[in-house]
C-alpha cells in the first residue's frame, strides 16, 4: 500500500516538474492550456501502449512547433493548423519504418549534425522578435501594456528563471520555467495588472474546448519537415533516458516503437486542438535524481494531467497570466534552443572550414532567420520547414571531400 501511495505520489512530482514548459507552449502560440494537458495525458499513455510501458518518458508539449504553430494561424487559421499538427505525426512514423527497415545509422546519414545543428538554431532564432515583443508589451506591432511595467515584469521573470536554473539544487533546479512563472505573476497581481473576476468567474468543472481540424495539404506540408527536429530530440531524448536506468531503449522495446509512440502521440493533439508532445529531458533529469525508474509513475503524471484539463478555475488561472511575463521567460528559452543546436554542431566537431558544411549551415541561417518564403500558388513555405528542407537537400547533392593531407579527417563529413 505504502509502495502504490509512493508511486502516486512520484506521478505527481514528474508532472510538477513537467508543467511549466508544458503549458508555456500553449500559452505563446494562443492554444488552449487544458488542450495541452490533455494532449499530454493521453498521448503518454498511447506512448505506453506502444511500447509496452517499458519506459519511464513522459510526453509534453514540444517547443519545435512554437514558430511554426504562430505563422499557420495567421496564415490558415487554428483549424487548418490543427490538420497540419495532426500530419506532422506521420513523419515520426516514416522515422520509424526507416529504423525498423535500415537501423538508427540510416538517420544519422540522412540527418547528420550539420543539418540538425543549424535548423534547431532556426528554432529558437526565428521567434526572437516575439520574444522581445512580449517582455516589452507589444503585440502585432501595438503596444499593450505600458513599456515600463512590462519591461519590468519580464525583468523579474527572466532573474528567477536565471537564477533557479544556475543556483538551485536537487529537483527545484527542474523548475526554473515554473518559478520564473509565479515570480512573475506574484508581482504582477501586487502591481494590479492580473484579471481575477475570470478566474473567480471560471467554473470548478469545465470540458476543454476541442478545435475539429480542417483538411488543409498546404498547412500539412509546410508541418511535415517541422517534425524532423523533434523526431531527432526523440532519439537522443529516448538514448539519454536509457543511459539513466542502464538500459538499451533503442533494442527493446525498439526505437521504431518509441517513435511510433510519440508520433501516435502527435496525431492525436493535433486532433483534439492541443500543441504536439514530445520526450522531456526535465523528466529525464527528475528520473536521475529520484532514481525511480518505473514507467508507472509515468502513467500516473499521465493521469493527473488529463485531470487537470477539466480543472475550470486552474485553466482561468493559466491565461491570467499578463504577457511580460512570459517575455521574459521567452528571452532565455529561445536563446537555450538557439544554443543546443550549437551544441549539437560543437559536440560533433563538424568542421565548418570545409566548404560543404559551411554552407549548408549559411544558407539555413540566413534563410530561417531572414524568413526567406518559398510559394507556389497557394502554398509557402518558410522558417523551420524550409530550413529542414535546404539543409537535407544540400547535404545530399553537395559532393563530399575526400581525406584531409594534415589532420586525417575527411572534409565535411558527415558528423
Amino acid at each position: 500500500m505504502f509502495q502504490q501511495l509512493k508511486t502516486v505520489v512520484s506521478g505527481a512530482q514528474i508532472l510538477f516538474v513537467a508543467f511549466g514548459a508544458l503549458v508555456l507552449v500553449p500559452l505563446l502560440t494562443g492554444l488552449n492550456p487544458a488542450m495541452a494537458l490533455l494532449g499530454a495525458g493521453v498521448g503518454t499513455l498511447l506512448f505506453q501502449l506502444c511500447t509496452g510501458r517499458q519506459v519511464p518518458i513522459f510526453l509534453g508539449s514540444s517547443f519545435a512547433f512554437i514558430a511554426p504553430i504562430i505563422y499557420a494561424t495567421q496564415t490558415w487559421g487554428l483549424p487548418g493548423t490543427m490538420f497540419g499538427l495532426f500530419a506532422a505525426g506521420f513523419m515520426y512514423f516514416v522515422f520509424a519504418a526507416l529504423v525498423r527497415w535500415r537501423g538508427i545509422e540510416a538517420v544519422h546519414r540522412l540527418l547528420p549534425p550539420v543539418v540538425i545543428g543549424p535548423v534547431i538554431m532556426i528554432i529558437g532564432l526565428s521567434v526572437a522578435t516575439v520574444a522581445s515583443n512580449m517582455a516589452m508589451g507589444r503585440a502585432g506591432g501595438n503596444q499593450v501594456m505600458d513599456y515600463q511595467q512590462s519591461l519590468l515584469l519580464a525583468a523579474v521573470s527572466l532573474s528567477a528563471t536565471v537564477l533557479v536554473a544556475v543556483f538551485a539544487r536537487g529537483m527545484f533546479r527542474l523548475v526554473p520555467i515554473l518559478a520564473g512563472v509565479i515570480a512573475g505573476y506574484v508581482l504582477a497581481a501586487m502591481m494590479g495588472l492580473v484579471d481575477f473576476a475570470k478566474i473567480a468567474n471560471a467554473p470548478w468543472f469545465a470540458v476543454p474546448h476541442f478545435i475539429t481540424p480542417e483538411v488543409n495539404w498546404a498547412a500539412a506540408l509546410f508541418m511535415l519537415p517541422v517534425a524532423i527536429a523533434p523526431a531527432i530530440e526523440h532519439i537522443g531524448g529516448v538514448m539519454a533516458i536509457g543511459g539513466v536506468t542502464g538500459k538499451d531503449y533503442t533494442k527493446t522495446p525498439g526505437l521504431h516503437r518509441t517513435l511510433a509512440g510519440d508520433g501516435l502521440g502527435v496525431c492525436v493533439a493535433g486532433l483534439i486542438g492541443g500543441p504536439p508532445v514530445t520526450t522531456y529531458a526535465e523528466v529525464t533529469g527528475a528520473v536521475m535524481i529520484t532514481r525511480n525508474f518505473n514507467p508507472v509513475v509515468m502513467t500516473w503524471a499521465a493521469l493527473f494531467a488529463i485531470a487537470m484539463a477539466f480543472f475550470g478555475k486552474f485553466n482561468a488561472l493559466l491565461q491570467s497570466i499578463p504577457m511580460p511575463v512570459m517575455g521574459g521567460i521567452m528571452v532565455l528559452l529561445f536563446g537555450t534552443i538557439a544554443s543546443i543546436g550549437l551544441k549539437t554542431l560543437i559536440e560533433a566537431k563538424v568542421d565548418l572550414m570545409a566548404p560543404r558544411n559551411l554552407v549548408i549551415v549559411s544558407v539555413v541561417l540566413t534563410a530561417g532567420i531572414g524568413s526567406l518564403e518559398l510559394k507556389f500558388g497557394s502554398f509557402s513555405l518558410v522558417g523551420v520547414g524550409l530550413c529542414s528542407i535546404l539543409a537535407i537537400v544540400l547535404n545530399l547533392i553537395l559532393p563530399r571531400a575526400e581525406r584531409g593531407p594534415h589532420d586525417g579527417v575527411v572534409e565535411g563529413q558527415d558528423v
